[in-house]
């Protein structure tokens, strides 16, 4: 199996939302990712002020271009943000004030950081007026994604008719008090034959019972795991950061902000993965290779 992970904030100590990445930082996260079975992964960089992600964009492209074990693990870049919803619940941990409408100018500086590098973009459709962004993306070749957000069913299945193929990390992103029947969780499964589905399957974001029950309503066809990882993913307990944020990591291994009000990111790693889906999900080696390496590149162009 030859895993490929479409949502890695960094990993095993290296954090590539930060200004000061390194050669052997990067060089560093790659050889762990490699060593936990992780084939390939998107490089996800998270929202914040323009200047701030075209420069973190732009050194990780460089230094990639320089390490042949980089090139090797890192098959793309996730931008997700800043055209997400701002408000509280949907934009997690996200910089509210760094949130921005989807525009045309913003989204090519973005694609022009990353060097080609555009795999996925992660969205809010309600805030892509007439779609106009979600469609230029398509049109790039970029699987354009829902997240952080909040559309209507009818919002959702008008972005989907202009380009929209994929919702992130469903079940997260979203406040904790939501409409019982009619809200982004339902909506995002209604349209299970359109988009493909990605789901964090560490048991903390979604309860292991509530993603079983996920699984068997959207089926397995287009559905992906991914880590969401951060640069603590693999370190164990401790306080470490993701992009500005201080995080702590408990004896449980969940990542939280200081005042334990939130998740930030993950610390579940391929082979947690592994385990969680076959122990806690009733999943086989054959689902798993499907959820973990064969969808994730069928999403993006790379099957």
């Amino acid at each position: 199996m030859k895993p490929l992970d479409l949502q890695v904030n960094g990993y095993a100590g290296t954090d590539f939302n930060r200004d000061d990445l390194s050669a052997e930082a990067l060089h560093h996260a790659c050889l762990a990712l490699r060593e936990d079975g992780c084939d390939q992964i998107l490089a996800t960089f998270i929202t914040d002020e323009m200047a701030a992600l075209e420069r973190r964009m732009s050194t990780l492209v460089k230094l990639r271009a320089a390490d042949p074990l980089a090139q090797s693990v890192i098959a793309g870049i996730h931008i997700e943000g800043p055209f997400i919803n701002p408000e509280k619940g949907y934009v997690g941990a996200h910089p509210a004030h760094c949130v921005r409408p989807a525009n045309l100018e913003d989204a090519k500086r973005l694609l022009g950081a990353a060097g080609g590098l555009t795999k996925i973009i992660t969205l809010a459709p309600e805030k892509d007026d007439r779609f106009q962004v979600t469609e230029f993306l398509a049109n790039e070749g970029i699987t354009v994604s829902a997240g952080h957000c909040n559309p209507s069913l009818e919002t959702l299945h008008a972005a989907a008719d202009h380009g929209l193929k994929m919702f992130t990390h469903v079940g997260n992103g979203c406040p904790m008090l939501m409409h019982r029947h009619d809200n982004i969780i339902h909506r995002a499964l209604s349209l299970r034959d359109k988009l493909w589905l990605c789901f964090i399957p560490d048991g903390v974001h979604i309860d292991f019972f509530a993603l079983r029950n996920y699984l068997r309503v959207a089926g397995l066809k287009k559905t992906i795991f991914v880590t969401d990882a951060i640069s603590a993913a693999r370190l164990g307990p401790g306080k470490f950061t993701l992009a500005g944020w201080d995080i702590v990591i408990g004896e449980d291994l969940v990542a939280r902000s200081p005042d334990g009000s939130h998740f930030v990111g993950s610390t579940v790693t391929v082979p947690r993965i592994l385990d969680n889906g076959m122990r806690e999900l009733g999943l086989s080696t054959e689902d798993l290779q499907l959820l973990l390496e064969t969808n994730p590149r069928a999403a993006i162009g790379l099957a």
